[in-house]
């Protein structure tokens, strides 16, 4: 597994990012079952920078908490039996692992949004990845049904790697 973590802002958070990022990960790859070794790059940046990137990729012109960048398209979430097909189009040729996608967290909204909530930013950095994960899978949240389903998943990966409220 690869999961590269990089910061395109100089304001760091005080955490091991990687560590937790990279927890959390292994974790949801585990618990949504996917057979392959995989790639995941994650950015970690402040408020105007993704504000920027959400403008450009979604045309919403304000700050958000986490983009996801999904590289698979699924005929239904976690359902990875159509990737071998198109392997050319799904894996890493000089890795072999599956690229998954990549995911940008804004380290704004993380320290906004654990004051907010009453959690550590620990958490909240989990929290955010393990939702970033499950749009990697092909999970939405734009309908009830599919929001619970997600949030119901993101709080058991959490409370298995012990990140809870």
């Amino acid at each position: 597994m690869t999961v590269t973590v990089e910061y395109e802002t100089e304001d760091r958070l005080k955490l091991p990012e990687k560590q937790i990022i990279e927890a959390v990960v292994t974790e949801a790859l585990d618990y949504e079952n996917c057979p392959y070794e995989a790639e995941v790059n994650v950015l970690l940046t402040d408020n105007p920078s993704i504000q920027e990137i959400n403008r450009e990729q979604r045309q919403i012109d304000a700050p958000t908490d986490v983009l996801s960048f999904p590289m698979i398209d699924y005929e239904s979430p976690s359902d990875f039996s159509h990737v071998e097909e198109a392997a050319e189009d799904y894996f890493n040729p000089e890795t072999g692992e599956l690229l998954l996608g990549d995911i940008v967290i804004s380290v704004d909204k993380v320290r906004e949004q654990a004051e907010k909530y009453g959690h550590s930013q620990t958490r909240e950095l989990a929290f955010l990845t393990a939702h970033s994960m499950l749009h990697l899978f092909g999970y939405d949240h734009m309908e009830d049904e599919e929001r619970l389903v997600m949030e119901r998943k993101q709080e058991e990966i959490l409370k298995r790697l012990g990140y809870t409220r």
